[in-house]
Formats: C-alpha cells, structure tokens, sequence
C-alpha cells in the first residue's frame, strides 16, 4: 500500500512525511527528488500473536509514504503532467490542508485550498482522456479494432470531470478494469488533513462541502516533535497536550479503512506474519498473497479467527473448542483470520 502526500506549498508536507516515516531530512542539503518512506503498521493483534508463539520473526504489515519533489513544489500547474506523474503510481492520496496562520499571519483558507487542488486532479484527469479519445478515432480511422468499452466508460468519466466531480465519487468506475491503465488521479481514494495549530484539537467548520469525502485534524508539528521523543519523554508530551491516541496511528488505521484492506495472519515457531488484502478476497486468492504455487495448489484453509484464538488461550484448545475450521476456496477471508494453507504442488 502506497500514499501519496499532496497538497498546496506551506502546508506542512514535509512535517507530516517526517512525523510519520521518522525519516529527519536536512533541507540545506536535501536533493531535489522524491521521498518515500516505508513504515511498520501497529498491530495489538500481532504483538499478541508474537508473545503466544514466540517466533524467530514477527513481521508487520508495511505502508509506504510518498512525498513528491515535483507535485510538493509546484501542485498541480495547469496542463503539467510531470506535476502529477510521481503520485499515479499510488493507492491514495493524502491532501495536506493548511488549518493554520502562514508567514505574516495569513489566515488559513482550507476549503479553498482543496477545491483548488481538487480542480487540477480534474483537468490533468481531462487531458487524460481527451488524448486517449483522440488515439482511439485515429486507431478507428485506420480501421483498427478499438474497445466500446472503453470508449463507453471514457466518455462518462469525461461527463463527470466536466461537471466538476471527481471520479473517486463513483468508485465502480473509477476501478472499471478498462480504465485501470489510466490511473485517474481523481478516481483515487482521499484522506482529507487538516494541518491544525498546535492548540487547536478539533475539525474546521466545513459544511456540505466535504460531505463524501474522510478528513482528520492533526496537529503536524506537535505530531513531528513526538516521533522524535523516546517513549518516557513523548508519554509527558502527549499528557501536556491531551494526546491520547497518535494521530500517526489514527491515519494509518483511516488508510486502511479508505482503500477496504484488511489483515489476516500466517503464525508458527519460525514466523509471525500480517499479510495484507482487500476486503472480501477470497482464500484461494489470499493464498497467492504468500505465493504463486500455495494458490496454484490450493487444497483447504484451517482458520481461526484470532478473538476465538485469545479467548481459547492456544491453538491446541481452540482445536479443543472447534473454534478451528477448514474452508474452501471461495471462503471470503475475514479481518483478523489466523489462517494456514494446505497445498500441495
């Protein structure tokens, strides 16, 4: 899972990417590149899993975070792709709105501020399109094959950019598998930040203006200053300034809850594992997450679901319950599944 951090210059971009991927970066000597940073997901579950287990590894689940050079100094100029190019490649996007005074005491305008980036998602999604509609009658010209498929979903999308909405609005096209390739920015799923003061807890006033979209306030400098602390030190921070759940944490989990993912777990003397998919994903398909071949020779699925798991106390009384099962191949994995795949290939 891969996010993209965007949003108008000021906002605090920097500050965030540093406060979640604890990657500190001297911006007298930063290069003019992109920046990513993979970071662990926190799971109770698999800390839980680890001591019951105790296995040579524990591995978490991973994010990685993106902040682009490109789009972070120049958002979105009109008719620039390269502006955009860096963040196609993501899962999501994070758009970073400045809730907080600028240099001189500007106030901030937060609102204004997403409507504007949001508008250039729009027309760089446009030009997406109106030059794929003209390859596609050049192709027809020639009396080439060309897909009315794609064609048909092209064309709704370009009605639905003209109106000014978002492909996101309607996730059933924007994830059509003809129009995968395109990697429409607006058919991306959005985290909305609000970059808050530092004594500032709660959302702005918003209206209807954010009605289908998921935001959060964070305080992104207090948020910086705590993943630099050793956990004594950030314990005290954290009471100071009534911070009871990280707000690092909170995004990971609203990532997860944005794109639909879910986490099951493999467990064993040798490893402890978070695996991550999609909601719904079928065992079979959830095999191939580990490996090609366990798909390919699918046989059963022994699962346990993990509170069934922590109320038995072990795997041999869960056994001891029937709280253990097999399932086929079209059993649709469930969030927390402790799951161990038989194959044979």
């Amino acid at each position: 899972m891969k996010l993209g951090i965007i949003g108008l210059p000021e906002t605090g971009k920097s500050t965030l990417f540093e406060a979640l991927t604890k990657i500190i970066m001297d911006e007298a000597i930063h290069k003019p590149e992109d920046r990513l940073g993979t970071i662990r997901v926190p799971d109770d579950r698999v800390d839980r899993l680890s001591s019951m287990f105790t296995p040579k590894k524990t591995i978490y689940a991973q994010v990685e975070y993106l902040l682009p050079y490109i789009a972070a100094q120049k958002p979105g100029q009109k008719g620039d792709e390269a502006a955009w190019s860096t963040v196609r490649t993501c899962d999501a996007l994070i758009h970073v709105l400045r809730n907080f005074k600028g240099y001189g005491g500007e106030q901030p305008t937060p609102l204004q501020d997403f409507a504007k980036l949001n508008e250039e998602m729009i027309f760089a999604d446009l030009l997406v399109i109106e030059k794929r509609m003209e390859r596609l009658g050049l192709e027809q010209k020639r009396g080439r094959k060309t897909d009315p498929e794609e064609l048909r979903l092209l064309l709704e999308c370009k009605e639905m950019l003209e109106k000014e909405k978002p492909l996101r609005h309607n996730p059933e096209l924007a994830s059509a598998p003809q129009l995968k390739g395109f990697t429409f920015l607006s058919g991306k799923p959005i985290m909305i930040l609000f970059n808050n003061e530092d004594e500032e807890e709660s959302l702005p006033e918003t209206g209807d203006a954010l009605t289908d979209e998921k935001f959060l306030a964070i305080r992104g400098s207090l948020e910086h200053e705590l993943a630099q602390m050793d956990e004594e030190e950030a314990q005290e921070y954290q009471a100071e300034y009534n911070i009871t759940t990280s707000a690092m944490d909170m995004m990971i989990t609203l990532s997860y809850e944005l794109l639909g993912l879910i986490s099951f777990f493999t467990v064993g003397p040798d490893e402890v594992r978070a695996w991550t998919i999609k909601k719904d994903t079928l065992a079979v398909d959830s095999a191939e997450v580990i490996h090609s071949d366990i798909k390919k020779g699918f046989i059963r699925a022994e699962v346990v679901a993990y509170n069934d798991l922590m109320d038995a106390g072990s795997y041999k009384e869960a056994r001891l319950k029937g709280t253990v099962r097999l399932e086929g191949k079209t059993y649709p994995v469930q969030d927390g599944d402790i799951i161990e795949f038989r194959f044979n290939v």
